[in-house]
């Protein structure tokens, strides 16, 4: 049985890297070697069980990109050695929803790198995985590996903006611009809304969505955040809020902050459920959106970081070995420094590694 080297999440909080078996690709999918992947704010949430969705033992990942080094008999169309990422989403391609193009909305989906009570899918913290063909995208000769890591958040971002009615010259506000948000941010610039609002309680972060494409930016917690955006846009409120965060506090500043008739895209989903001021919604006509994952975006968004349109190099704070893992998931976990996406490279030997053979 051949073996690969993965971080594994043995134990909530505890990971080890471990010689695990390296996966068989079926059929209809692909064996690829991966060359980057990121670690996604929902994998540092959910290594201690907070989540629910990360239950050991279980390999995490799923904003990846690598090469194809295996074909199974029924594929068609890719090679081995093409450059590939793929979605973060194995969609079964044949439930209604699949049909109808909504594959977000599978019955059957499954999620790299998740384990929760309804299934199970080791993800790409691997020196390999086998997906399915149908949720690979080739890339760009322009765009590198670490690039390509960061599609599947830019695909998160894109496919709330497109689920929203964004006009040349709107006002937008985006209430929590950590990695999902200043993507937001960025897109919104693209769509030409004439006025962006960036929210959150980290100066820093803030600093970067000003560099990226926001106009101001409001530090909540110092003030009364959507009192501050009625008084930028004159008493009158934004025109589209999009909350990237999903506690109750963001949820409040997001509402308060719309116009009448506004809309609201929902992104961000830490708690299963907050209070909903229904009366305020239902009086001023504010539109809820919710907005899941990606939904065929992953083209669109390789093009756009291509083009330099969609700035991803600038959001990525390390790239380190695989093997380092632990060290940079608890680093990310404790928040004990200014960082905000952190590379894993399962084919880059760590110094300890380089140490051991001399």
């Amino acid at each position: 049985m051949a073996t690969m080297k993965a971080l594994v999440l043995t134990d909530y909080k505890r990971f080890e890297y471990v010689d695990v078996a390296r996966p068989e690709p079926a059929e209809d999918e692909v064996l690829v070697e991966v060359r980057a992947c990121g670690i996604c704010g929902s994998d540092v949430h959910g290594m201690d069980g907070s989540t629910g969705r990360r239950r050991p033992p279980v390999i995490m990942g799923h904003e990846a990109a690598g090469v194809i080094v295996e074909t199974g008999a029924a594929v068609r169309g890719w090679a081995v050695g093409d450059r590939v990422t793929f979605d973060s989403t194995a969609y079964c391609g044949r439930c209604d929803f699949c049909r109808a193009g909504r594959i977000n909305l599978c019955d059957d989906r499954r999620v790299l790198g998740v384990s929760c009570e309804e299934y199970r899918r080791d993800g790409a913290f691997a020196e390999y995985i086998a997906v399915p063909q149908r949720i690979l995208y080739r890339l760009p000769n322009e765009v590198s590996f670490s690039q390509a890591a960061m599609v599947e958040p830019v695909s998160i971002a894109l496919h709330a903006v497109n689920r929203t009615p964004v006009r040349l010259g709107d006002t937008a506000v985006v209430v929590g611009v950590g990695m999902i948000g200043v993507m937001v941010v960025q897109l919104l610039r693209a769509a030409g809304c004439g006025r962006i609002v960036a929210v959150d309680v980290d100066r820093n972060r803030l600093d970067l969505a000003c560099q990226l494409g926001a106009d101001a930016a409001i530090v909540s917690g110092e003030c009364d955040a959507a009192e501050e955006v009625r008084r930028l846009t004159g008493g009158r409120g934004a025109d589209v809020a999009f909350e990237a965060v999903g506690i109750a506090e963001t949820l409040a500043v997001t509402l308060g902050s719309l116009r009448k008739g506004g809309t609201a895209t929902l992104i961000g989903n830490v708690a299963p459920s907050v209070p909903l001021a229904l009366q305020a919604v239902v009086t001023r006509e504010i539109t809820l959106n919710g907005s899941c994952a990606s939904c065929g975006e992953y083209p669109a968004c390789l093009d756009l970081i291509a083009r330099g349109t969609v700035d991803v190099a600038r959001l990525i704070s390390a790239e380190a070995p695989l093997a380092d893992g632990a060290t940079w998931f608890e680093r990310l976990y404790q928040r004990q420094e200014r960082l905000m996406k952190v590379i894993l490279m399962p084919h880059v030997e760590s110094a300890a590694g380089k140490e051991q053979r001399q």
